[in-house]
């Protein structure tokens, strides 16, 4: 982590010193309680808290604060900073580290998919080049930041960008002037915000505005139509990757990868990028969408030159992201653990990969898709129709917008499900899973966040 003068501070920031203290700072923090005795708060100012009511905590610990409004105890030798507006302050601080830094910048946005790609990403370029990988899914306009302000000597930083409104990718694409974008796909996911899916499409696609390099998933019918369309694409470098259409980097012969008995099967493919053999790559996790973020990944990895036996290395040693396609094991079933999120599309992708790798009865433990707005009552009764007629024993369906599903699916005439529950929430849908699932069955557990669908499998998500 770089650190930062009080000269620098108050360039990127335009503040007001209001108590000079400490003129250098080893970093940023916007945590009262985990702040170093040589970091700079940033009182933050938030819906559900205000960082001013940690203050006098935060200098307790750190070197001193940039405040909205001064503290009311003594500084004692602490640096106190005045601006307008602290989270812009934040943004402006990440934004001046990042362009001080002769450094190329990745930036990873799309409906499904990012993190995971952004970790497979993060595998293959270890192996290459100095990098640095934005933590976990802090990928909002206070998480980027956080990301750049880690910056130090890399050659290279991989961020991922999440968005649940119009503008949101163009705000940290002015903080993070991206040199590389790549968008995994396009589909209906937190359209509360949004309010339809082509305005998923347009936000997304701001990334393009801001990249002299953009790779996009040429399988996704929505991401193709817009690149049609997108201006200045004749002075930018466009990088396709998929599976079913001609592209720069494609996957060929994917199939499941037999696998010792017991254990649950991956996918394999043969990597084919332009110009290069062909490679067989052996994924160590399950799931035809992870065989596109793969190909994303390697993509990313061919614009910034990575040699191929590297690419192969890095996707074969990655072994998945918590909460998201996890293979578990509960009372002898096999269980599909797939509990970070949850929107139509990635919802449809997990189901098609129980049904893929059911043995014994297959059991679909479904929890609300949240942030769906108007389109979420049309959405999940669509999900059980759907449902109804594919080969699973047994729907339990957990919350009220599910409940939607499992009315759908009882409707269908001559539908596979044979069995239909439905559950208030995850601790009621536990004991309805362990009372009916047995040895050799096949479990998805899978939901939007806020419906907790990991308590399902224990309190901290471990069976």
């Amino acid at each position: 982590m770089g650190t930062y003068t009080l000269d620098e501070i108050l360039e990127a920031t335009r503040g007001r010193v209001l108590y000079r203290g400490i003129e250098e700072f080893s970093g940023i923090s916007i945590d009262s309680r985990k702040i170093t005795s040589s970091e700079l708060f940033v009182a933050l100012r938030g819906a559900r808290f205000d960082g001013h009511d940690f203050l006098d905590e935060a200098l307790k610990k750190g070197a001193g604060a940039i405040v909205n409004y001064p503290p009311t105890v003594p500084t004692d030798g602490k640096t106190i900073i005045h601006v307008n507006n602290t989270l812009r302050s934040l943004q402006d601080i990440a934004s001046y580290q990042r362009k001080k830094r002769d450094i190329k910048v990745i930036g990873i946005t799309g409906t499904n998919g990012k993190t995971t790609t952004k970790e497979m990403l993060c595998s293959i370029l270890r192996g290459h080049m100095n990098i640095l990988c934005s933590s976990g899914n802090l990928n909002n306009h206070i998480g980027l930041p956080l990301n750049l302000l880690k910056l130090n000597s890399e050659d290279v930083c991989v961020l991922e960008m999440g968005a649940s409104k119009r503008g949101d990718i163009m705000e940290l694409c002015e903080i993070a002037s991206p040199d590389i974008g790549l968008i995994t796909n396009i589909g209906p996911g937190h359209l509360e915000g949004f309010g339809s899916i082509d305005t998923v499409r347009d936000t997304k696609m701001e990334l393009a505005e801001y990249v002299g390099t953009l790779i996009i998933n040429s399988d996704d019918d929505m991401l193709s139509e817009a690149l049609k369309t997108l201006k200045g694409a004749d002075n930018k470098r466009i990088v396709t990757y998929g599976i079913n259409t001609g592209s720069t980097v494609m996957a060929r012969n994917v199939h499941a990868v037999d696998l010792p008995e017991g254990k649950v099967s991956t996918h394999g493919f043969d990597l084919m990028i332009e110009g290069m053999e062909p490679v067989r790559i052996n994924l160590r996790m399950t799931g035809w969408f992870n065989v596109y973020n793969a190909l994303a990944a390697s993509a990313a990895g061919y614009v910034m030159g990575v040699p191929l036996d590297v690419i192969k290395k890095g996707l074969e040693e990655f072994e998945g992201v918590a909460m998201r396609v996890e293979i578990k094991e509960m009372g002898g079933a096999v269980v599909i653990s797939d509990v970070y999120n949850a929107n139509p599309a990635s919802m449809e992708e997990a189901i098609k990969e129980l049904v893929r790798l059911r043995e014994g009865k297959a059991i679909a433990v479904l929890g609300d898709m949240l942030e769906l707005g108007s389109y979420a009552e049309e959405a999940h009764r669509k999900l059980g129709s759907w449902l109804a007629g594919l080969p699973i024993d047994t729907f339990v369906a957990v919350g009220p917008l599910m409940a939607l599903a499992a009315d759908e699916c009882k409707q269908v005439r001559n539908g596979h499900v044979k069995e239909v529950y439905t559950a208030t929430d995850s601790d009621e849908a536990k004991g309805i899973v362990m009372s009916i699932a047995r040895k050799g069955d096949t479990i998805l557990i899978k939901g939007s966040r806020g419906m907790n669908m990991e308590y399902i499998l224990g309190r901290n998500g471990a069976v």
